[in-house]
């Protein structure tokens, strides 16, 4: 196994209006990875607003006080950098690499659309960014086979109410129902420094990162009311399996299953994570060697289980396999349900062990090897747990799962409630 040895600086620092700022110095490249996560996602939206942080995540690009309409973009790419944002149900994060002499520039543009977006925002920017976001509906969910599998699956498997009953692309009614002092309120209560966390790692020292972010960052407000995010940690168990059978254009029939696990981030998930590898990542899992290689009835390469990483409350653990031809839903979701079920009782080998932390040690070195997979994993603990040092113990804790440990989570989680969503080409249902 590699080392689980974390070679890097972690220094941290946090202005006076709250914003928490950490530097990992890396002088390999003259390249610098400047990520800002927000503490908000879809589990902060209140009722009638769903969609909203995610709307945020294509307006925080669309112009602020100083930066013109797409300027941010043109900025940084003209820089010689790349840039993109992501939101999930936990937060959302903007992140930029650039060469090392334009940090001050990255910093800067973050720092303007943080503190400068509501009075840019228009009526025209809004109503053209909704459209955007349904057109990205259509696109990435409803036009797609099984596309609006996630959508699906997250009401069945929390309840209305929860923080994490929708998903981050929201009600296309709550979107339409809403008015721009509405959305400017929203950017008003969560995009503050205070509820922020800038991470910048590479070439550039501590100090350096520090006294800029206090020059550009320093002078916005902290917010005082930041309202949290509804209690997700309890979700009441029905007892029940939830089946959901859905007739669409897919070209064969595909069947999930899931369950609530435990929060990312704790004991009980890393052993998830690793469980989630022996059961359905690559051709040496128990899915692929059961029902493609063995009873023949997955398509190789469409099956697969994974945790899914939401730290606020029990994490989905979602095994997925699509047919063979010729080969019936009830057949595969017999095969699937067998598999799955046998982690509790069949013991996990330690070949299959080993096999698999040898794959997860891979990818945490391969994300840990560029500074902006760096940056996002200090950013993520750092906001999620409240110290970006976290990361320094999360591969060891990977590595000394058991395989007794499995078989106890797979015994626990496997009691749970059952989600069972398939999916049935219309021609056959």
């Amino acid at each position: 196994m590699p080392d689980s040895g974390y070679p890097w600086p972690i220094e941290t620092s946090r202005l006076d209006n709250g914003l928490r700022v950490v530097v990992s110095e890396d002088r390999t490249a003259p390249a610098v990875a400047v990520n800002l996560w927000y503490d908000v996602g879809s589990r902060h939206e209140p009722a009638g607003q769903t969609g909203f942080a995610h709307l945020f995540e294509h307006l925080m690009f669309e112009g602020s006080v100083n930066v013109a309409k797409t300027e941010h973009m043109k900025l940084i790419q003209g820089s010689g950098g790349s840039l993109n944002a992501t939101t999930n149900p936990d937060r959302t994060n903007y992140f930029e690499t650039v060469p090392a002499e334009h940090l001050e520039l990255a910093l800067w543009l973050e720092a303007d659309r943080m503190g400068g977006l509501v009075p840019a925002l228009t009526q025209e920017t809004l109503d053209n960014q909704r459209d955007v976001v349904k057109n990205e509906r259509r696109q990435r969910y409803e036009n797609v086979p099984y596309g609006d599998a996630w959508l699906r699956l997250l009401p069945l498997l929390y309840p209305q109410g929860h923080p994490y009953h929708h998903a981050t692309i929201g009600s296309m009614a709550d979107l339409n129902a809403a008015d721009l002092a509405t959305f400017q309120a929203f950017h008003q209560t969560y995009y503050a420094p205070n509820n922020a966390v800038l991470t910048v790692v590479g070439d550039a020292t501590a100090s350096d990162v520090f006294a800029l972010a206090d020059k550009y960052f320093g002078a916005l407000p902290a917010r005082d009311d930041i309202p949290p995010a509804p209690d997700g940690r309890s979700v009441p168990a029905t007892g029940q399996t939830a089946i959901e059978s859905v007739s669409a254009d897919v070209p064969a029939p595909r069947v999930y299953i899931a369950h609530r696990s435990y929060p990312f981030g704790s004991p009980g998930y890393n052993v998830i994570t690793v469980l989630a590898t022996v059961l359905g990542s690559g051709r040496g899992s128990r899915l692929y060697q059961r029902l493609a290689d063995g009873e023949r009835i997955a398509q190789p390469d469409l099956v697969g289980a994974y945790g899914v990483d939401l730290a606020h409350a029990p994490a989905p653990l979602i095994a997925t396999a699509t047919a063979r031809a010729g080969v019936s839903a009830e057949r595969l979701a017999e095969g699937l349900a067998a598999v799955v079920d046998e982690l509790a009782t069949v013991p996990v080998t330690a070949a299959e062990l080993d096999r698999a932390k040898a794959m997860l040690s891979t990818g945490w070195w391969r994300q840990l090897s560029t500074v902006d997979g760096r940056a996002d994993l200090l950013g993520r603990y750092a906001t999620q747990f409240g110290d970006p040092a976290r990361i320094v113990d999360q591969l060891p804790a990977l590595l000394a799962v058991t395989a007794e440990q499995i078989a106890e989570a797979a015994a626990d989680v496997l009691a749970t409630d059952r989600v069972i969503l398939t999916y049935l080409p219309e021609e056959t249902s």
